[in-house]
């Protein structure tokens, strides 16, 4: 019987292990290369999706067996990745049909394949349909490109890969189990091996000749058979067809010799070092009579229970009985296996994804960038945090308090070594490379990027004292660890000097010093099984050693993958050991080691190919690993390699931020590339938050009450500041943020809870947002190091954001579906990617021998966001926005354009503005100029399609609009703007059109004002004017849903109007999205509103930033209508009264 099959296993048991009997079977039929057999077992039990078989069927065309090895995963209507993946395949079968000329066979797929999608999509329908009528259907323009049939093959096929990897149907199914070779065999010969030891009278050489009955031993005629222990089973079976030699996987087997040298599983060149020989003693629960062998078969303590068995099949450990008396303990079993079971895998089922810390609850300001973190052991909101220029932090992340701040400074510098004192001297820049508790948390050791170690007692609250200070290592000290060799504290150092150096923690003497690394030692790992401690290390140059307390040399030389900055660590109950490793071209790998062999026993994956640094990982929870990569913090299952999701922290993350989890894994601190902390929190580490928030505030009543020394906590500095009536200008007070990210001042908290009763227009009060916490922000990530954003638009999918900077490169940001972003939409709340195509190529317009900082550039995206065309003072380019090739290029300057526009009923018209104020209307099909429209007496600055009236309205920097019909391109009315006298425009200053969703209304932007106009008699029915002396109007655009307008300023401040009377509603300040280090010059000079989220916008900054806002999802909206006043509806040329002005506006 196999193991677990057995009664009393639950379902969720029985069906994981048929799930792995169905693996080792195809593993079987693949070895005995019954290939066909083996992909219809893959089919029929939708376990394992073979992509490399898929690819083969999909190259070579057979369409009928793809769909039939997909049906076993998905079926068309499942999800919209199902049916994209159908869609795509069909397709191609239809074009290849028509690139036959098989029109009769075209048809068929026609009516068969594609019909089916008719109901989800009927324009696409139609559009396919309409191919049939084309000689060739690359006349269709998105077919255009259109290669041979193979090339077309390979493109579906990316996308196709991309769609089955998104697919959660397809979630671990993409990734076969990594076994060793014929482990089916060796399970069977395994239970041959048993059942022959429970034989009565086993004889020497069995004859086996069936499976289908249990295997038993004839009377041997009274003579007495030979131990079976000198004879391996089965091992004279014929090769063909039968199993292999049994000599490695056999447990009867002499007691072994005795191992040469400890550790050898993990040796690849052994030390010349002898040490004493490890016992092949009978299994037991006696200790090893050589420490040493603790590395190579690491024990859990004794146990008074004899015989044990693992309840759970979902581990790598299996179980096994207690064996006979005499057996060896070098037996075939799976890889680092123990007497007992972990005590982990009971508990694992209790752990769920939930359980992971991933809602943003603090945001703690550093200064400079953390390079270490470490949570207090006992003390769990204690955070530890060490900089790149040298400084520490002591932090109580409950009450967002910094409990200690200090500059990097030498105790002693007299006795400090010469070389140490003579580079402080000549460069006196220096970095924390680690920092970490002791583990009683009474201590902390500080090791930095010169010479120097600190060690720090540390007596609560914000009370830490000097302790040690050591010149530890020539050059930079890499890491620090604390251990307890010899029941005494001390801690492990190891640095550019290529040594490891154990100190005592009390007086700082050095104990041990270890030699033998060829290379920088980058981390130490130290670790006890049972009563045994060592040490791992790990250098730059690959190199993983360990190392016993005894000056002996290292016990270990093998490879970690990556071959250069590796950290090490076992999990929290010390019996699974990982290691993160980064290469020097970018690769990173994390992996679990088995002790037992020295070797990798699982690679987790899911890191991109190219790492933007080095990567930090951290273990939590004995079931979870977490690591920083590609502006995201990963997380796996330990016993999965697929990726178990990401988070952003709501943005702002640098490209592998530093992570460490409080040791109950409740929170996660992670870095900022502001030179923050982000402090995350699962729902108990919410609650123990908010117990400490509710602590701080109780304590600040008291301590205000009372009179006495004020606490410094946020929540208490605030209550105090309220209380007394007196403002401190240059540190408003902190808001309390609930758990949802709410935030809002304790002054603003008054006039919610006033009487309803009252009059309400009496105590609205205009939402004024100055602090990051009080509403969504995400800067998107631009690599480029892009010039100021010139055009900025959604994409009208909303799946993505589209930029132009002024250095003429476009930035496309595509937000990726998952677990928090499941629409797969634009959101202030995941980071997207910065992306481009396989190629590598930009899109990058021509540009003229002018500076392209002068030039005046445009761009207009066609309807179904396939092509942009765009321009920047040169020749208008014509890009893919899938591949980003240039298609075509026209008109080349002069004159330029400063304008594009589709017209919204056909993509090949496009309304082109000119530097000369003139308009051209353009048809790309047959490149010709249909008209030309003058009316207009500087550039041309916007363009507006209405489909509604069928007229173009335009704009210019002369400050005019004018109205032509499409029909003849005549021109119908015109205006100038009415522009206040106490405001007088710059000399050239661009205007822009935006018609309302009604495409009756249309908004009109200048820097003087926001107006909206009735577009068929060209009148304004509303106006806005900032105040005299306030800062101009850089950009205005309406929300999707054009009940909104948000407006940017030249100070960088956000207004957001209601659309229908403009009035102010809302008002960002600079200080909420803008870092405080970024110069006041930067200023929004384009807004682009979401297409199918009203509230959400993004803003493109002067210097080269991106920023996506959106309220926060307890608020919902941007503020609270303002109460419309006697007569205020009806005047058009008076401005509000809570416009921006000079009195009002914050100094950044």
């Amino acid at each position: 019987m196999l193991l677990g099959f057995g009664g009393g296993v639950t379902g969720n048991t029985m069906s994981s292990l048929s799930r792995e009997l169905v693996f080792l079977i195809l593993q079987f039929l693949d070895e005995e290369k019954f290939k066909e057999t083996v992909h219809k077992l893959e089919q029929e039990s939708g376990f394992y999706f073979n992509m490399k078989y898929f690819e083969d069927e999909v190259h070579n065309g057979n369409w009928d067996n793809v769909e039939l090895y997909l049906s076993g995963f998905t079926k068309v209507d499942d999800n919209r990745y199902s049916m994209k993946i159908f869609f795509e395949i069909r397709k191609q079968k239809y074009l290849e049909a028509l690139d036959k000329h098989d029109r009769a066979q075209a048809v068929e797929i026609l009516v068969k394949d594609l019909k089916v999608f008719a109901s989800f999509n009927e324009e696409l329908f139609k559009e396919i349909t309409q191919l049939l009528t084309l000689e060739n259907f690359r006349e269709n323009e998105q077919l255009s490109k259109y290669g041979d049939t193979k090339s077309a093959r390979t493109i579906m096929l990316v996308e196709l890969k991309k769609l089955i990897e998104a697919n959660p149907l397809f979630r671990d199914k993409l990734q076969c189990p990594n076994l060793k070779s014929s482990r089916l065999r060796t399970l069977i010969n395994q239970s041959l091996n048993w059942q022959h030891q429970l034989c009565k009278n086993p004889r020497p050489n069995p004859d086996i000749k069936t499976l289908f009955v249990d295997h038993s031993c004839g009377q041997p005629n009274g003579a007495l058979a030979p131990s079976p222990a000198n004879n391996p089973l089965l091992g004279s079976m014929p090769k063909a067809g039968g199993f292999p030699p049994l000599g490695a996987h056999v447990p009867c087997q002499p007691v072994p010799a005795p191992v040469p040298t400890p550790l050898a599983g993990w040796m690849s060149n052994p030390s010349a070092v002898t040490h004493p020989f490890v016992s092949g003693a009978a299994i037991g629960f006696n200790a090893p009579t050589n420490p040493v062998a603790i590395l190579k078969h690491p024990r859990t303590p004794p146990t008074a229970n004899p015989s044990i068995e693992y309840s759970s099949a979902d581990s790598d450990h299996v179980s096994k009985r207690t064996r006979p008396i005499g057996i060896s303990d070098e037996v075939n079993l799976p890889v680092n296996i123990l007497p007992v079971s972990y005590p982990q895998i009971h508990n694992q089922a209790t752990y769920t994804m939930e359980d992971l810390p991933k809602t943003v609850t603090r945001m703690l300001s550093q200064g400079s960038n953390p390079m270490s973190m470490d949570f207090h052991p006992l003390q769990q909101t204690i955070l530890l945090v060490g900089t790149n220029v040298g400084d520490i932090a002591l932090w109580d992340v409950g009450t967002r308090e910094r409990l200690i701040h200090k500059n990097f400074k030498v105790w002693e510098l007299g006795t400090c070594s010469m070389s140490l004192q003579a580079s402080l001297v000549k460069d006196p820049a220096v970095s924390v490379n680690r920092i970490i508790w002791s583990p009683d948390g009474s201590l902390f050791g500080v090791a930095y990027s010169r010479h120097i170690v600190q060690i720090y007692s540390y007596h609560g609250s914000d009370d830490i004292r000097q302790h040690l200070e050591i010149d530890a290592h020539v050059g930079g000290v890499n890491d620090i660890a604390f251990a307890h060799p010899n029941k005494q504290l001390s801690f492990i150092t190891c640095g550019d000097d290529k040594t490891i150096k154990v100190w005592d923690a009390t007086s700082g003497t050095k104990q041990y010093t270890f030699e033998g690394h060829g290379a920088p030692v980058y981390s130490v790992c130290p670790h006890h099984k049972e009563n045994i401690q060592f040490i791992f290390s790990t250098a730059l140059d690959g190199k993983i050693k360990a190392w016993l307390y005894d000056n002996l040399g290292s016990r270990v030389d093998y490879d970690a993958p990556g071959h250069w900055c590796t950290t090490m660590a076992y999990s929290a109950d010390g019996l699974r050991l990982f290691s993160c490793g980064t290469s020097k071209e970018g690769e990173t790998f994390i992996v679990e080691w088995n002790e037992t062999e020295g070797a990798v026993k699982r690679t987790y994956q899911g890191f991109r190919k190219r790492s933007l640094g080095v990567v930090q990982f951290d273990t939590t929870r004995n079931r979870f690993l977490a690591a920083g990569d590609e502006f995201l913090i990963k997380f796996w299952d330990m016993d999965n390699t697929n990726l178990l999701t990401t988070i952003d922290a709501d943005g702002g993350l640098p490209a592998s931020p530093r992570i460490r989890f409080n040791k109950e894994g409740t929170l996660l601190a992670v870095s900022t590339h502001d030179n923050g902390i982000k402090i995350l929190a699962n729902a108990d580490g919410i609650r123990l938050l908010r117990t400490l928030e509710n602590r701080s505030f109780n304590a600040s009543r008291t301590v205000s009450e009372t009179v006495t020394k004020p606490m410094i906590s946020p929540l208490s500095a605030a209550a105090v500041a309220t209380t007394s009536g007196i403002t401190d200008r240059t540190a408003p007070p902190m808001p309390i943020s609930g758990m949802n990210g709410d935030g809002r001042n304790l002054v603003d908290v008054k006039p919610r809870i006033t009487d309803e009763s009252m009059d309400k227009s009496k105590i609205w009060k205009l939402t004024e947002i100055n602090e990051p916490t009080q509403f969504r922000s995400l800067r998107l990530v631009d690599i480029l190091r892009t010039s100021k954003i010139s055009r900025l638009i959604y994409t009208n999918s909303g799946a993505a954001i589209l930029a132009l900077a002024s250095n003429a490169i476009h930035l496309l940001w595509k937000w990726p579906r998952h677990e928090r972003n499941s629409s797969g939409k634009a959101t202030a709340s995941v980071a997207p990617q910065l992306w481009q195509p396989p190629s590598g190529i930009l899109m990058t317009n021509e540009i003229t021998d002018t500076n392209p900082d002068e030039a005046v550039h445009c761009f207009a995206l066609s309807k179904n966001d396939s092509y942009v065309m765009s321009a920047s003072g040169g020749k208008i380019s014509l890009f893919n926005m899938m591949t980003f090739k240039t298609m075509t290029t026209f008109m080349p300057p002069p004159p330029a354009a400063t304008f594009l526009a589709f017209h919204p009923q056909d993509n090949n018209i496009i309304a082109i503005g000119m530097d000369d104020s003139t308009i051209q209307i353009y048809n790309v099909r047959v490149d010709e100029v249909k008209s030309k429209l003058r009316g207009h007496s500087k550039r041309i600055t916007g363009l507006a399609f209405s489909n509604v009236l069928d007229v173009l309205v335009s704009s210019g920097a002369d400050a005019q609009l004018c109205v032509w019909g499409t029909d003849g391109w005549e021109k119908q009315r015109s205006r100038f703007l009415q522009t206040q006298s106490a405001r007088t425009p710059s000399t050239i200053s661009d205007t822009h059109v935006q018609f309302h969703q009604d495409q009756i209304h249309l908004l009109a932007v200048h820097e003087t004002q926001i107006a909206i106009y009735e577009t068929t008699k060209l009148e304004c029915v509303k106006q806005w004017s900032p105040r005299e002396g306030s800062a101009p109007v850089s950009h205005a655009t309406f929300s999707c849903d054009s009940q909104l307008i948000y407006a940017s300023f030249l100070d960088a401040t956000v207004c957001i109007f209601n659309a229908a009377n403009l009035k102010l509603r809302c008002r960002i300040l600079p200080a909420a999205y803008l870092p405080a280090s970024v110069s006041t010059n930067v200023y929004p000079l384009v807004i682009a509103a979401h297409p199918s989220e009203a509230n959400q916008f993004a803003l493109g900054l002067t210097d080269g930033g991106v920023h996506v806002l959106k309220p926060l999802e307890s608020e919902g909206k941007w503020g609270v209508n303002p109460p419309t006043e006697n007569g205020s509806a009806s005047s058009l040329s008076a401005p509000p009264t809570a416009g921006p002005s000079s009195s009002d506006q914050p100094q950044r």
